[in-house]
């Protein structure tokens, strides 16, 4: 007879100890996610506020809105929302996130 091979039980243990492993990582992939969506949205303010100095450096004034960066050249048109889909909107002459 030929012995070469897995027992059922070994085979189940070898399932039961991926299964725990996979538990154990998804929710830390997760906040991982969450945290990255978060920071790329800080780094999203910190560039549309650069756009913000610019346009005011070359005519003077505030923007009244983000679109008036996309229109100026200052911003493309995908970045001025986040990647996490939270909006973006100019205050007192600094983007914030709601």
């Amino acid at each position: 007879m030929n012995n070469k091979g897995f027992t059922l039980l070994e085979m189940v243990v070898v399932v039961i100890i991926i299964s725990i492993l996979f538990l154990l990582t998804i929710p830390n992939i997760s906040k991982v996610i969450a945290s990255v969506d978060s920071k790329a949205c800080k780094a999203q303010t910190k560039v549309i506020d650069a756009a913000i100095v610019q346009f005011r450096l070359d005519y003077g004034s505030e923007p009244s809105s983000l679109m008036d960066l996309v229109n100026g050249g200052y911003l493309e048109e995908e970045q001025i929302t986040c990647s996490n889909g939270q909006s973006l909107s100019i205050v007192d002459g600094h983007c914030v996130i709601y």
